[in-house]
């Protein structure tokens, strides 16, 4: 990755790099654009006409105001770092990887710091494997990728994928052709999973994370990660009868009890369940929910910190929604609250801004663990045949990488 030059007295130095990356994000509210740069025309503010914007959707960079659907809104910030220190942040990264091993032993708290900030979005394919641990499995495993999608599959789930492939991100460049290499990519991708896994099979939230994850590496690295974050994180949430997702819901009603009562109480008054929410936003690692640039940056979040970052976007989503006598003057049933859920501001989703309350939620992994191990007794004393248990699943990406 070439370096772009650093010809001022201010990028001279390290130290000086560092002061100027501080003063950024605090001139911007912690804001980190440099995951939502694209080419180096971009970078120096002379990105020619072209119909995609720099994700690879239609549309160019237009702000799309209204409520959020299930294709996820671009809205591009409008500040950008100095190039330098775009550059600085990637050599930072760079370095960081190629010592993998060191960097998660002595300074993983620093990885957790830079990855609330933003991973660069050129790192992303570097850092994604192997803060997931897909690397790890992918190294132990060489070839079997190819075997997995060479085998012709279980013909009942192809043909169910091949008809939700067209569902996924149709507006982005790579899944517009059915016959394009996204497509068809991701439908070989989640026909491997089904053959690896052919207990677990085919899921319909896989196919939005699967794609995700080819948008920004090949393959073989994607369907490792895809694994990584189902048996890992996601542990037992896309098997039948999916009771990872019924426990789930019930420890974000326990903990938003806590951090927003306001919200609970009405959500409570009017019998709007967990699972009428939750179920799409942790399934789909809210990536058919939000605007793709905040996507991004939760994932970065949630592959260093694991599945207290999910809860916590989502608490954060339900207070921007309902957590004032002001934004519950019109909820007065189910519908009129979902329909608040699904209409927060853009404004309020910008990933700058959003993950700023989401870092500051006090909600720890041990709240989870704890939360996890009171409502699964309460679960299973009115359901005596409720089997799941989430003890496989890790914290975060130390631990995966303790347990490797």
């Amino acid at each position: 990755m070439a370096s772009g030059p650093m010809s001022s007295a201010d990028s001279s130095s390290l130290s000086t790099l560092e002061e100027l990356s501080d003063a950024f994000d605090s001139t911007l509210g912690r804001h980190d654009d440099s995951s939502s740069l694209g080419s180096d025309s971009e970078l120096n503010g002379a990105a020619p006409y072209r119909q995609t914007d720099r994700y690879g959707f239609l549309g160019g960079n237009s702000a799309q105001d209204g409520s959020t659907t299930s294709c996820p809104r671009i809205h591009a910030s409008l500040a950008q770092p100095p190039v330098e220190l775009v550059r600085h942040r990637e050599a930072r990264w760079l370095e960081m990887t190629s010592h993998w091993e060191k960097t998660m032993a002595r300074r993983y708290k620093k990885v957790k710091v830079l990855c609330r900030k933003g991973i660069p979005s050129s790192m992303r394919a570097r850092c994604w494997p192997l803060l997931c641990g897909g690397q790890a499995n992918m190294n132990c495993n060489q070839n079997k990728y190819k075997e997995l999608e060479e085998s012709p599959g279980d013909p009942q789930w192809l043909e169910t994928i091949e008809k939700d492939i067209h569902r996924q991100f149709p507006f982005h460049e790579m899944f517009l052709s059915p016959e394009g290499h996204g497509q068809r990519g991701l439908l070989q991708l989640l026909k491997a999973y089904t053959v690896y896994r052919p207990h677990e099979g085919y899921c319909q939230a896989q196919g939005p994370v699967a794609a995700v994850l080819l948008m920004h590496m090949p393959a073989e690295q994607a369907f490792w990660c895809l694994v990584q974050i189902s048996h890992k994180d996601l542990t037992g949430s896309w098997l039948p009868p999916q009771e990872a997702v019924l426990l789930d819901g019930e420890v974000f009603v326990a903990l938003l009890r806590r951090v927003c009562p306001k919200a609970y109480k009405h959500l409570q008054k009017h019998g709007v369940g967990p699972l009428l929410y939750v179920t799409e936003w942790f399934l789909c690692l809210y990536s058919r929910t939000l605007p793709f640039p905040t996507v991004l940056r939760i994932w970065d979040a949630f592959l260093s910190e694991g599945v207290k970052v999910l809860f916590r976007v989502g608490l954060v989503l339900v207070r921007l929604a309902l957590g004032s006598s002001e934004k519950l003057r019109d909820c007065t049933g189910v519908v009129e609250t979902l329909e608040k859920l699904r209409s927060i501001p853009v404004r309020l989703l910008q990933e700058d801004t959003l993950m700023a309350e989401v870092n500051d939620v006090a909600v720890s992994d041990r709240d989870v663990a704890r939360e996890c191990r009171v409502q699964l007794a309460k679960l299973r004393k009115v359901r005596p045949d409720f089997r799941y248990s989430p003890e496989q699943r890790l914290p975060n990406a130390k631990a995966i990488f303790d347990a490797q």
